[in-house]
């Protein structure tokens, strides 16, 4: 499915507009961009360990097909917290170099933020309340400590020196395992939080906002909490493949089609991109995944980016993209050159 016209962006910068222009075109050819998470900052062997000189030209993805991810995906946890480094210990310095290095080849990058909780002082998947949304909130206990937060995460974005992020809070909403969950708050209170950190990051112009519930949640919860046309520039969701194969592979095609075509749908009715924000099947035992699994769980789609999970230094078996002897090496390199796939030769 090919999108219409996408509706004016929040982001007004010409870098964003770049961005935006350059995703619909790999869109409309039937290519995605192909992300991974923390890729330059460490993979399943090795990782950085000089934040501000590492040359950042180590990749797994690069190790195995000889081309780097076209978008780079991080994450803002524990940057309210004031410290160097977030909560996978990616350094956020090195997190910025990365970045301006990526747009340098071409690329993309994309930020979410697995933010603590604000209330009790536990992390992202504390849910021992579900007061905390609504204490963030203008009027709540914990509202002026959270615009702090928000402060900072725009204080962090604003040095990026304008080269365009796609920022991605709230993420997976529908379900209730983050604080910010579809048990925590209401349908108002999780809309009232996206605009009170959109208002308050709106002065960082180089920022596209990407919307991503979890995918099988179906199609009224999608639409209840997306957030507003005004304040999010492309829809997406997060789905992943769990269980042993077969079986789980079926059931995984079966849910990404589902999300796809209701994003689909609903991105061509709200003149928005869309695309698959998370994804991947850990430990990846499957080899032929990528072409055999992935690839025809958005045949007949047009997905701007596809982004799989990363790939853990200190956790053998926690990788979603291939690495140098991988099992699914092989496969990858056929789903790198398979025509659907964009990504960067330096």
């Amino acid at each position: 499915m090919i999108l219409a016209a996408a509706a004016a962006l929040c982001c007004g910068s010409p870098a964003g507009k770049d961005a935006r222009e350059a995703l619909a075109g790999a869109s409309a050819e039937g290519k995605f961009y192909y992300a991974h998470q923390d890729d330059p900052s460490y993979g399943h062997s090795w990782r950085v360990e000089d934040p501000s000189g590492d040359p950042l030209d180590r990749s797994d993805v690069f190790g195995v097909c000889g081309q780097y991810p076209s978008m780079l995906g991080f994450d803002l946890g524990e940057l309210e917290l004031g410290g160097t480094a977030n909560l996978d210990g990616v350094s956020f310095e090195l997190m910025r170099r990365a970045a301006k290095k990526q747009a340098e080849r071409g690329g993309l990058v994309t930020i979410s933020w697995h933010a603590r909780n604000p209330l009790t002082g536990g992390d992202a998947w504390d849910v021992s309340s579900d007061k905390v949304v609504e204490s963030v909130l203008e009027g709540g206990e914990k509202h002026r400590e959270f615009v702090a937060w928000l402060d900072a995460a725009a204080e962090f974005l604003k040095s990026f020196g304008g080269i365009p992020v796609l920022f991605r809070p709230w993420h997976e909403n529908l379900g209730s395992w983050f604080w910010w969950g579809g048990k925590l708050c209401t349908t108002e209170q999780y809309k009232a939080l996206w605009r009170l950190t959109y208002e308050h990051l709106k002065d960082v112009d180089n920022l596209l906002w990407v919307y991503s519930p979890n995918g099988n949640y179906g199609e009224q919860g999608y639409i209840e909490r997306y957030p507003g046309d005004d304040i999010v520039d492309i829809v997406g969701f997060d789905s992943y493949q769990s269980g042993p194969m077969p079986d789980s592979r079926e059931r995984y095609i079966r849910e990404m089609q589902t999300a796809l075509d209701i994003v689909s749908r609903f991105a061509s009715a709200h003149g928005k991109l869309y695309c698959v924000s998370e994804t991947g099947y850990e430990g990846i035992p499957d080899p032929k995944w990528w072409t055999g699994t992935l690839l025809p769980a958005i045949e007949g789609y047009s997905p701007c980016y596809v982004l799989t999970w990363r790939n853990a230094w200190d956790r053998p078996g926690h990788y979603y993209a291939p690495w140098p002897g991988s099992p699914d090496a092989e496969d990858f390199i056929a789903f790198a050159v398979s025509g659907k796939v964009k990504l960067l030769d330096k």
